[in-house]
């Protein structure tokens, strides 16, 4: 098996601080590269999408955890850099990176190609900005098998260091489009024969009312006003998830995640 590179133990050299900048999503978008911390994003990205990691680091501590990630991406044939815990620590957003992260190139994925596909699930963010929500909207969205995550030009980043960890690992699980125009895409989404529901407190059709076996795609939108009155008026249904109790209501990804898996009941019996 090759063994790693020699040990990093500078956290001022410029490696580490290239590394580090790309937390910045100015670097992000001029070097076409981004950060993926941690062992369940980590391999999650070996074990899928190879081809996308450009260098891997890793504690000499995390490479014994987590022996079978090194395997992987020493049969991947990818560079895998030991590291010590204070070099680490200096590339990652995160005050506890657990011993692992990754270079990765920036995926590209074309609404064309998604649509070519004839999905049946999809789920388009629009002007959603908290990365928690996105990230978990995109976790939700690949257990519950949609085919892709759409995502608007106003949105947060998805590969920012928060939205990439808090996919767990989704992001590499399914096409994720992103930069799109609103409007563009829902007219797309309509002209390729997939229905559009919003999702919206405004709705007036509840979520066990709508038929959700043909081909669709859930539109959300930003988690303090939710969505603009002239997208819900390009969409087919405005519908709202019913609240039986006394929650004045539920989040963007409570919310999607409820939606979605009423879709995936509905596709899959």
């Amino acid at each position: 098996m090759p063994q790693p590179n020699t040990p990093l133990t500078n956290p001022r050299s410029d490696r580490v601080k290239s590394v580090r900048a790309l937390s910045r999503r100015s670097v992000r978008d001029k070097v076409g590269r981004f950060l993926v911390e941690g062992p369940q994003s980590v391999r999650e990205v070996v074990r899928h999408h190879p081809e996308l990691v450009v260098d891997l680091y890793l504690t000499p501590d995390a490479g014994r955890r987590y022996g079978e990630v090194t395997e992987a991406a020493h049969a991947a044939g990818l560079h895998v850099h030991e590291v010590t815990d204070e070099v680490l620590a200096a590339m990652s957003e995160t005050p506890t990176p657990q011993g692992l992260a990754a270079v990765c190139r920036i995926p590209s994925a074309a609404l064309d190609d998604v649509l070519a596909a004839a999905p049946r699930l999809l789920v388009l963010l629009t002007n959603v900005r908290d990365p928690g929500n996105a990230g978990t909207v995109i976790r939700g969205a690949d257990a519950a098998g949609a085919d892709a995550v759409l995502v608007s030009d106003a949105s947060v980043d998805v590969f920012s260091p928060k939205v990439v960890r808090s996919t767990a690992g989704s992001l590499f699980h399914l096409p994720v489009v992103t930069g799109l125009p609103v409007t563009d895409t829902i007219a797309a989404l309509r002209g390729a024969g997939v229905r559009v529901l919003a999702a919206d407190g405004a709705g007036t059709v509840l979520l066990p009312e709508v038929d959700l076996a043909p081909a669709h795609a859930w539109v959300m939108g930003n988690e303090a006003w939710g969505l603009e009155a002239e997208v819900r008026a390009q969409c087919d249904e405005v519908v709202r998830v019913p609240i039986y109790g006394l929650a004045e209501s539920l989040n963007l990804a409570m919310a999607a995640t409820v939606c979605v898996y009423a879709s995936a009941a509905a596709q899959r019996g």
